[in-house]
């Protein structure tokens, strides 16, 4: 899968390797590799950018969109278990 990854996907396939995982993840039911608050964080980017830059490129914090429970949440494990049944039709 990696070679066709690296000829159609962008990033050095590592696009296509993300959006397989997704898809493989929703077809079996596994928890996503991301969640709303991954979601909210990367969604407040470009804000913040925005507003540093319109005030001298001053620093701002990034808000804990967890409020905390990132240091207690258990990480969500990777792997095939479960899953891998997502085929690949080019």
């Amino acid at each position: 899968m990696g070679a066709l990854a690296r000829q159609i996907g962008g990033h050095g396939g590592m696009d296509f390797m993300m959006e397989w995982r997704l898809i493989d993840c929703l077809r079996n039911g596994l928890p996503l590799d991301q969640d709303v608050y991954d979601a909210a964080l990367w969604s407040a980017v470009s804000p913040l950018s925005e507003w540093s830059v319109a005030n001298r490129s001053n620093s701002i914090d990034v808000p804990d969109f967890t409020g905390g429970s990132w240091k207690t949440n258990a990480p969500v494990p990777i792997t095939l278990a479960g899953g891998g049944t997502t085929k690949v039709i080019v």
